[in-house]
């Protein structure tokens, strides 16, 4: 979709830190970490929500989390750990219609979530 700006991050048309890409998943910093540690996974498959997700989708999503996974490992947060969250719409506060994992590390995190 052009006007995603997800999408634009995935054909390079934005800039972004990238920390991670591969033939179907990119993952990058985001520009307002809540957290030490804070990179967005998204696909390069343009899917606007967790509602829009099909049995076709089953293998990326698993995708999504293994990524996140890598990452925190590599970043050396998989021992003292992390939380990985996607919302959807925004009362849950999606504010960019395209799914996307919150990775987050590097301080202690509360629960609930807020």
């Amino acid at each position: 979709m052009s006007d995603c700006l997800f999408c634009g991050i995935v054909a390079g048309r934005i800039p972004a830190k990238i920390v991670y890409q591969d033939d179907q998943v990119v993952a990058f910093h985001d520009i307002n970490p809540q957290a030490p540690l804070h990179v967005l996974i998204i696909p390069r498959e343009h899917i606007a929500t967790i509602n829009d997700l099909g049995a076709e989708h089953e293998a990326l999503v698993g995708r999504l989390y293994l990524v996140a996974q890598r990452i925190a490992r590599e970043a050396g947060f998989d021992e003292s750990g992390y939380r990985v969250v996607m919302n959807c719409n925004a009362d849950a506060g999606q504010s960019v219609y395209h799914i996307h994992l919150h990775l987050l590390a590097g301080r202690h995190m509360t629960w609930p979530p807020g």
